[in-house]
């Protein structure tokens, strides 16, 4: 049986294609939407290292979630670059048969020349980058561990000189916070062969105080940027992509503005999530997750495995962007920094 025979569908009909793994719930930011240092602060306890999967064991959950139809996967955190030897779990996944991408998602201040080089020579595909401002005291304000705009903008340039480019550079908008930096950012990436990506604050976990009123609609930052360079709708590069496309008219490159919270796109949702200590989550804003560790630790063979995931995801229903309320927005949900983005 191929490996696409054995894709799988949830309750839904969606189908499962993405897998995004966190390899670690620890960072070195204290971003105030994702890890705000009055919640993680020294007496926090991350998870011990034999808490965490090792490189083996996501590897070979990889490889199971591959046999169900999975051909993209997303290395996330915490920030993923604090894993030591994150290079080795890249060329790892990337022998994995009907694997077709592997991208990792960071906040750029790890990320040397030497360690985009091991990273691409590994088989990384793709690069996201987050930076929230290009004024070094709104973003600052944010990360909250005195980190210079500089540095970040000299990770992308390291990462496109080693072939990870176009960089798709992540920018989380919270109303009062960081707003006025929608147009210096645009202009900033206008013409320089990466993509931009407004991000709506989401309400994610449950440190980050959400609040709908700190939400900068899509719509109001696709406005914003329109009035002073012209863009023009573009079709998604594959169905269940979560950034509506927009592309500059006069052909200096395009953005990208996901609107999980004013424009759901739950319908198509075909990702998956695995946790640093081996939980499966079939959505972002998932309560609960199911524990795949122990299975990995007790024995279980791979088919054993593979059942179980696939019962997990044929019972999948899950739309919370679609359903979202004032009574499912104080539900308690996985942070963040926990599940990864």
């Amino acid at each position: 049986m191929t490996q696409r025979e054995k894709s799988v569908t949830d309750g839904l009909r969606r189908p499962i294609r993405d897998l995004r793994i966190s390899v670690t719930d620890r960072c070195n930011f204290r971003c105030s939407y994702c890890m705000p240092k009055e919640v993680f602060n020294a007496q926090y306890r991350f998870l011990a290292r034999s808490e965490l999967l090792s490189f083996e064991e996501i590897t070979r959950i990889a490889g199971i979630f591959a046999g169900l139809g999975v051909r993209k996967l997303r290395l996330t955190g915490g920030e993923p670059l604090v894993r030591r030897d994150i290079e080795v779990l890249v060329a790892e996944l990337a022998g994995i048969e009907g694997i077709e991408d592997i991208s990792l998602t960071t906040n750029g201040s790890l990320l040397t020349r030497d360690k985009a080089r091991r990273l691409k020579a590994a088989g990384l595909n793709r690069l996201n980058v987050s930076l929230d401002a290009l004024d070094d005291a709104t973003f600052k304000g944010i990360n909250h561990v005195d980190f210079a705009v500089a540095r970040v903008l000299e990770a992308i340039d390291h990462a496109a000189a080693e072939g990870l480019a176009p960089v798709k550079v992540n920018m989380v908008v919270k109303a009062g916070v960081n707003e006025h930096s929608i147009l210096p950012m645009a202009e900033y990436f206008h013409g320089s062969g990466h993509i931009l990506r407004f991000i709506e604050y989401m309400d994610v976990g449950h440190s980050n105080g959400w609040r709908m009123e700190d939400v900068v609609p899509g719509a109001d930052i696709v406005a914003r940027i329109a009035r002073e360079m012209p863009i023009e709708p573009a079709d998604p590069n594959y169905r269940g992509e979560v950034a509506k496309r927009w592309r500059y008219r006069d052909g200096g490159g395009e953005i990208g503005v996901i609107t999980s919270v004013t424009q759901p796109f739950c319908s198509t949702c075909a990702r998956a999530r695995l946790s640093a200590k081996g939980s499966l989550y079939t959505c972002l804003f998932a309560t609960r997750g199911h524990d795949l560790r122990d299975l990995l630790r007790g024995g279980a063979t791979d088919g054993q495995i593979r059942e179980t995931v696939a019962a997990l995801w044929g019972r999948r229903r899950d739309r919370y962007s679609e359903l979202r309320t004032e009574a499912t927005v104080s539900l308690p949900k996985v942070e963040m920094s926990f599940i990864g983005g």
